[in-house]
Protein backbone atom coordinates (compact mmCIF):
# COMPACT_ATOMS: atom_id res chain seq x y z
CA UNK A 1 0.00 0.00 0.00
CA UNK A 2 1.46 3.33 -1.00
CA UNK A 3 1.13 6.72 0.62
CA UNK A 4 -1.71 7.57 -1.72
CA UNK A 5 -3.52 4.25 -1.30
CA UNK A 6 -7.25 4.74 -1.28
CA UNK A 7 -10.24 2.47 -1.41
CA UNK A 8 -13.68 3.35 -2.71
CA UNK A 9 -16.17 2.18 -0.13
CA UNK A 10 -19.88 2.80 -0.57
CA UNK A 11 -19.13 5.59 -3.06
CA UNK A 12 -16.74 7.28 -0.64
CA UNK A 13 -12.94 7.32 -0.65
CA UNK A 14 -11.10 6.43 2.52
CA UNK A 15 -7.39 6.91 3.00
CA UNK A 16 -5.03 4.28 4.35
CA UNK A 17 -4.62 6.45 7.45
CA UNK A 18 -8.39 6.60 8.01
CA UNK A 19 -8.77 2.84 7.60
CA UNK A 20 -5.84 2.25 9.96
CA UNK A 21 -7.16 4.57 12.69
CA UNK A 22 -10.71 3.22 12.46
CA UNK A 23 -9.46 -0.38 12.53
CA UNK A 24 -7.19 0.20 15.54
CA UNK A 25 -9.95 2.04 17.45
CA UNK A 26 -12.42 -0.74 16.70
CA UNK A 27 -10.03 -3.53 17.64
CA UNK A 28 -8.91 -1.77 20.85
CA UNK A 29 -12.54 -1.42 21.91
CA UNK A 30 -13.24 -5.13 21.41
CA UNK A 31 -9.89 -6.76 22.29
CA UNK A 32 -8.47 -5.54 25.62
CA UNK A 33 -5.38 -7.76 25.24
CA UNK A 34 -4.55 -6.08 21.93
CA UNK A 35 -5.14 -2.65 23.48
CA UNK A 36 -2.70 -3.51 26.29
CA UNK A 37 -0.05 -4.66 23.77
CA UNK A 38 -0.47 -1.45 21.78
CA UNK A 39 -0.13 0.65 24.95
CA UNK A 40 3.16 -1.12 25.68
CA UNK A 41 4.31 -0.45 22.11
CA UNK A 42 4.78 3.17 23.16
CA UNK A 43 8.25 2.16 24.40
CA UNK A 44 10.94 1.42 21.76
CA UNK A 45 12.03 -1.65 23.75
CA UNK A 46 8.54 -3.17 23.58
CA UNK A 47 7.40 -1.68 20.28
CA UNK A 48 7.49 -5.18 18.74
CA UNK A 49 4.20 -5.90 20.50
CA UNK A 50 2.43 -3.80 17.87
CA UNK A 51 4.04 -5.44 14.87
CA UNK A 52 1.38 -8.14 14.46
CA UNK A 53 -1.31 -5.50 13.98
CA UNK A 54 0.85 -3.17 11.89
CA UNK A 55 2.04 -5.96 9.63
CA UNK A 56 -1.52 -7.22 9.11
CA UNK A 57 -2.56 -3.69 8.10
CA UNK A 58 0.15 -3.38 5.45
CA UNK A 59 2.81 -1.38 7.32
CA UNK A 60 6.39 -2.11 6.23
CA UNK A 61 8.00 -2.92 9.57
CA UNK A 62 11.56 -2.71 8.24
CA UNK A 63 11.35 0.97 7.34
CA UNK A 64 11.42 3.38 10.30
CA UNK A 65 9.79 6.18 8.29
CA UNK A 66 6.88 3.85 7.64
CA UNK A 67 6.64 1.99 10.97
CA UNK A 68 7.20 4.78 13.53
CA UNK A 69 4.19 6.95 12.65
CA UNK A 70 1.85 3.95 12.84
CA UNK A 71 3.34 2.68 16.13
CA UNK A 72 3.11 6.16 17.69
CA UNK A 73 -0.51 6.69 16.68
CA UNK A 74 -1.62 3.14 17.51
CA UNK A 75 -0.13 3.45 21.01
CA UNK A 76 -1.76 6.87 21.48
CA UNK A 77 -5.14 5.46 20.44
CA UNK A 78 -4.81 2.52 22.83
CA UNK A 79 -3.71 4.75 25.73
CA UNK A 80 -6.53 7.23 25.15
CA UNK A 81 -9.18 4.51 24.96
CA UNK A 82 -10.70 6.55 22.13
CA UNK A 83 -14.06 5.36 20.87
CA UNK A 84 -13.80 7.40 17.67
CA UNK A 85 -11.45 9.67 15.80
CA UNK A 86 -11.63 13.22 17.09
CA UNK A 87 -11.27 16.62 15.49
CA UNK A 88 -8.66 18.19 17.80
CA UNK A 89 -5.37 18.95 16.04
CA UNK A 90 -2.03 18.41 17.76
CA UNK A 91 -1.17 22.11 18.06
CA UNK A 92 -4.55 23.00 19.53
CA UNK A 93 -4.37 20.02 21.89
CA UNK A 94 -0.99 21.11 23.27
CA UNK A 95 -2.41 24.58 23.95
CA UNK A 96 -5.55 23.06 25.51
CA UNK A 97 -3.43 21.26 28.13
CA UNK A 98 -2.74 24.55 29.88
CA UNK A 99 -5.02 27.14 31.45
CA UNK A 100 -3.38 29.98 29.49
CA UNK A 101 -3.64 28.05 26.22
CA UNK A 102 -1.13 29.12 23.61
CA UNK A 103 0.06 31.92 25.92
CA UNK A 104 1.34 29.37 28.46
CA UNK A 105 5.13 29.20 28.70
CA UNK A 106 4.92 25.45 29.35
CA UNK A 107 2.80 24.92 26.24
CA UNK A 108 5.20 27.02 24.15
CA UNK A 109 8.16 25.04 25.50
CA UNK A 110 6.53 21.72 24.58
CA UNK A 111 5.71 22.99 21.11
CA UNK A 112 9.21 24.42 20.58
CA UNK A 113 10.78 21.11 21.58
CA UNK A 114 8.62 19.31 19.04
CA UNK A 115 9.41 21.91 16.36
CA UNK A 116 13.15 21.48 17.03
CA UNK A 117 13.01 17.86 15.87
CA UNK A 118 14.84 17.17 12.64
CA UNK A 119 14.17 13.47 12.28
CA UNK A 120 11.01 11.38 12.42
CA UNK A 121 12.38 9.08 15.15
CA UNK A 122 13.13 12.10 17.36
CA UNK A 123 9.70 13.63 16.68
CA UNK A 124 7.95 10.37 17.63
CA UNK A 125 10.08 10.04 20.79
CA UNK A 126 9.29 13.64 21.85
CA UNK A 127 5.63 13.23 20.92
CA UNK A 128 4.97 10.18 23.14
CA UNK A 129 4.86 12.05 26.49
CA UNK A 130 3.05 14.95 24.81
CA UNK A 131 0.31 12.57 23.67
CA UNK A 132 0.08 11.15 27.19
CA UNK A 133 -0.24 14.69 28.60
CA UNK A 134 -2.95 15.54 26.06
CA UNK A 135 -4.86 12.39 26.98
CA UNK A 136 -4.74 13.25 30.69
CA UNK A 137 -5.58 16.98 30.38
CA UNK A 138 -7.87 17.39 27.38
CA UNK A 139 -11.41 16.07 27.40
CA UNK A 140 -11.76 15.44 23.68
CA UNK A 141 -10.10 13.02 21.28
CA UNK A 142 -7.33 13.97 18.88
CA UNK A 143 -7.68 13.84 15.13
CA UNK A 144 -5.56 10.69 14.91
CA UNK A 145 -6.03 10.47 11.14
CA UNK A 146 -4.53 13.93 10.62
CA UNK A 147 -1.72 13.21 13.10
CA UNK A 148 -0.88 9.97 11.29
CA UNK A 149 -0.80 11.78 7.93
CA UNK A 150 1.45 14.47 9.42
CA UNK A 151 3.84 11.94 10.92
CA UNK A 152 3.98 9.95 7.68
CA UNK A 153 4.88 13.16 5.84
CA UNK A 154 7.43 14.26 8.46
CA UNK A 155 10.23 12.12 7.01
CA UNK A 156 9.73 13.69 3.58
CA UNK A 157 8.72 17.26 4.43
CA UNK A 158 9.28 17.83 8.14
CA UNK A 159 9.37 21.60 7.81
CA UNK A 160 5.86 21.68 6.36
CA UNK A 161 4.52 19.44 9.12
CA UNK A 162 6.16 21.56 11.83
CA UNK A 163 4.66 24.66 10.20
CA UNK A 164 1.22 23.02 10.40
CA UNK A 165 1.68 22.23 14.10
CA UNK A 166 2.77 25.81 14.83
CA UNK A 167 -0.19 27.20 12.87
CA UNK A 168 -2.58 24.93 14.77
CA UNK A 169 -1.07 26.10 18.07
CA UNK A 170 -0.75 29.83 17.44
CA UNK A 171 -3.68 30.18 15.04
CA UNK A 172 -6.08 29.19 17.80
CA UNK A 173 -5.99 32.57 19.54
CA UNK A 174 -6.71 34.40 16.28
CA UNK A 175 -9.80 32.24 15.74
CA UNK A 176 -10.99 32.83 19.30
CA UNK A 177 -10.57 36.59 18.98
CA UNK A 178 -12.47 36.57 15.68
CA UNK A 179 -15.32 34.57 17.24
CA UNK A 180 -15.48 36.92 20.24
CA UNK A 181 -15.58 39.96 17.93
CA UNK A 182 -18.59 38.50 16.13
CA UNK A 183 -20.44 37.71 19.38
Amino acid sequence: MGMEAEVIEKGKKTSWEQRFVETVIGRCNTDKGLAARLRRADNPATEYQSWEVLGALGVDLEKDYQRLPFVTVAAAIAKSKAERNGSLTLGRAIAACYEDGNQSNQAKTRLRRLLACDELAEACRILRPVLTLIDSKVGQPLDFILLLKQLRNFAFNGQRVKTQWAQEFYGQSVMVKDEEAEA
